[in-house]
């Protein structure tokens, strides 16, 4: 592990420190209160202005969850006012005040007034109050700093809407907000403003929803100043009926746009008359047929042809809207496979971010790091047996790892002019210690939280961080039953690796010998790869007590000895990796005709899960590399780049990979809410990131379900090291 005594007391004490400074001593003031019948600890603590915590803090006898009994007399803190929450001091209801769509940050200055502010960012004071609850018991001071909300607000008496305009759309499979956008020829910011109940953090459609939509312009000669229309020579035998059923226009609106026509008694043979310009079919507006682009402030033909590398007459075949000129908000359709130098998300394209260019100094996040230190089991001042406990407790391990790493990222940040506010607390692996966190918390002072380690309290805190949609941080894998849309799930999980191995083994193969190697518990596994690789061979595995292992000779017949053969190896179990390695490095070493001295049999070893077997000390690293082990991984080797050296300075070791992730996370999200003080938000403009050792492109799968991290690896061992594949370069050996 590589933790020593000397990082891990800094860590120790710097974590101290952080929980010594968020204790704040105030003059206390006391009360009493008389529970009436129906109270609950959370009403009496919003009556009071206080946090349940402030309550149960001076009232012993009663606990969390604890129905109150009438006439019991509580004793209630008034002076303890840094505990205030949000949910004691919001005065306006859900159906009087939309959720704001971000925040930006305000330092107030000498004279200002509350009035002023709020007249400022055209919101009430109530808006201000209920995001910064400590104004409900303190005066507006110089240099206090203010979460300010932002709203997108309607202004009715600015925007009348006529019903006859619009009509009833029902989304149809496969559709996304920029699809509908686009055959509709509006931005989505007016697809909002129309449909306000859409949701705030997601961008999904459901199928059947109904969204309220402008009427498509054209569909009538009253609207033909927005229609375009091109100039057509009337061929020999040509009818109306026919005419207009080629352009989609019904006959009579073809003679009001051409009075011509019955001046001449009708349609004639070389007649030049106007009609609709004929729009190309090119198959329904959904994921299925394109991806889209919606254009940005300032952009020009010229700047967005080489960004999407597409021609300006294809994109214009495409768009035939773009001849009324290129807008801000338009949304545009290219073809399914279109390729260039962008990432495509969700069938929508990303613009390239860098956050080192786009930080606003002025975003000041909070962040909470909530882990399973255990200071309560630890006796400091017997060192051997603390490194001991480190060694065998695998979440403090990891906890002090990420820690250590996510110090380096804070002091990274702050070199850039960004200032964060932390608080760390031990939650001590233990859902109660949790919950008493969380309730002595004003939650929504908070940019996001990371952690805890286990999935009980896990939930909790998503539950709790819910309620002011606080993302979330997760650092487990991706196996709970969580749905709440405000976790992001940093580790990439196995089914997505799973995928990245077999789709690049598709993308690579020509003539290459699949082989599979599974023992029970992976039958899962093997029938995925057979399903992508028919014509795979299985290898049986004999499976016994205390023995597990493969027939050399079966085996052996399975090769192929003029092709390379391809063998993925699923198990958790470190000795069928041993025997497996083993024997296909001896077989590696065979040549095919001794006597001619032919080629050697080729083998490559693979795996859709590199799990701890194949880190068992038993494993032959030399075996490994002759095979040229391959593997996903959500983590590549790190070289001595800047974060190595300052960690090395800081705590005079080597960062291990749980250090390098905290420092990636940690500086990641960082960067991200320096850019934009709200991760859901940066989360969809954002593409993949990529730090020292690990990257992240956080994705949504629906409407409920929060984000995950689709980034990931492919690995290989290769003269006795292990290298990140580049896999528009690797080819077969």
């Amino acid at each position: 592990m590589g933790i020593n005594m000397n990082r891990f007391l800094k860590n120790t004490a710097v974590l101290l420190l952080f929980v010594l400074i968020s204790c704040k001593v105030t003059a206390q003031k006391y009360i009493t209160h008389a529970v009436k019948s129906g109270e609950t600890l959370e009403s009496i603590a919003k009556q009071y202005r206080v946090t349940p915590y402030n309550i149960l803090k001076f009232n012993k006898e009663i606990k969390l969850g604890q129905e109150l009994r009438p006439n019991t007399i509580l004793v209630i803190s008034t002076g303890d006012t840094e505990e205030v929450q949000t949910i004691q001091t919001v005065d306006i209801t859900p159906e009087e005040q939309e959720e704001p769509i971000g925040f930006t940050s305000h330092r107030v200055r000498k004279k200002e007034t509350l009035y002023g502010i709020a007249k400022r960012y055209s919101i009430t004071e109530n808006d201000i109050k209920k995001y910064n609850p400590q104004l409900y018991s303190t005066q507006l001071k110089k240099k206090m700093k203010l979460r300010i909300p932002k709203y997108r607000k309607l202004r009715t008496e600015e925007n009348t809407i006529n019903e006859a305009d619009f009509e009833t759309y029902t989304v149809a499979p496969k559709e996304t907000r920029w699809s509908v956008a686009h055959k509709y020829g509006i931005t989505i910011d007016s697809m909002l403003v129309l449909n306000p109940d859409l949701s705030k953090i997601s961008d999904y459609l459901r199928e059947g929803q109904e969204l309220i939509l402008p009427k498509i312009a054209g569909s009538s000669v009253e609207e033909q100043e927005i229609q375009l229309y091109v100039s057509y020579t009337v061929p020999a035998k040509m009818t109306l009926y026919s005419l207009g059923k080629e352009y989609n226009i019904k006959p009579e609106d073809i003679v009001r746009l051409n009075p011509e026509i019955i001046a001449n008694n009708g349609l004639k043979e070389g007649m030049v008359i106007r009609v609709p310009e004929k729009k190309i079919d090119l198959g329904a507006v959904n994921t299925d047929n394109f991806i889209f682009y919606e254009v940005k402030p300032k952009q020009t033909f010229f700047s967005l042809t080489r960004k999407l590398e597409i021609s300006y007459t294809d994109l214009m075949a495409l768009n035939p809207d773009l001849k009324l000129g290129l807008k801000a908000g338009m949304v545009l359709k290219l073809p399914k496979d279109q390729t260039g130098d962008f990432e495509v998300r969700n069938a929508l394209i990303l613009d390239k971010i860098n956050l080192l260019d786009s930080i606003n100094t002025d975003n000041r996040p909070k962040i909470m790091f909530l882990l399973p230190f255990r200071l309560n089991k630890l006796d400091l001042n017997n060192k051997s047996g603390v490194k001991k406990t480190i060694e065998r407790r695998k979440s403090l391990k990891y906890s002090l790892g990420l820690y250590s790493g996510a110090l380096i990222a804070l002091d990274s940040i702050a070199k850039l002019g960004v200032s964060v506010d932390v608080s760390t607390f031990d939650n001590q692996f233990n859902l109660e210690k949790t919950k008493e966190i969380l309730l002595r918390e004003n939650l929504i002072e908070y940019s996001a939280i990371v952690g805890p380690l286990d999935i009980n309290s896990l939930k909790e805190v998503a539950v709790q961080a819910s309620k002011y949609q606080i993302p979330v941080i997760a650092h487990i894998s991706v196996t709970s039953d969580i749905r709440l849309n405000n976790v992001f799930f940093s580790r990439t999980s196995n089914t997505v690796l799973r995928e990245k191995v077999i789709s690049y083994v598709e993308s690579k193969r020509t003539d290459q010998n699949i082989i599979i190697i599974a023992d029970r518990r992976h039958a899962a596994v093997r029938d995925s790869i057979l399903r992508r690789f028919p014509t795979a061979k299985v290898a049986e595995v004999k499976e016994e007590e205390k023995n597990i292992g493969v027939n050399i000779d079966r085996l052996k017949l399975l090769l192929s000895k003029t092709m390379e053969n391809w063998i993925f190896v699923e198990t958790d179990d470190f000795k069928l990796v041993s025997s497996v390695s083993s024997i296909l490095n001896s077989f590696q070493n065979v040549l095919l005709d001794p006597l001619l001295d032919t080629e050697r049999i080729s083998v490559r070893m693979l795996t859709t899960d590199k799990n701890e077997a194949f880190d068992n000390d038993v494993i032959s690293s030399s075996h490994l590399s002759n095979l040229n082990f391959t593997y996903p991984s959500v983590y590549r080797e790190t070289g001595n780049d800047t974060f190595v050296k300052q960690y090395r300075r800081r705590f005079g070791d080597t960062p291990d990979r749980y250090a390098v992730r905290g420092f990636d996370l940690t500086y990641d999200l960082l960067l991200k809410l320096a850019y934009k003080n709200n991760l859901v938000e940066a989360s969809k403009i954002i593409g993949e990131t990529e730090y020292t050792g690990n990257k992240f492109s956080y994705e949504k799968k629906d409407a409920t379900s929060g984000y995950f991290n689709q980034a990931s690896y492919i690995m290989a061992y290769d003269a006795m090291r292990v290298k990140e594949v580049k896999e528009e370069v690797l080819s077969s050996k």
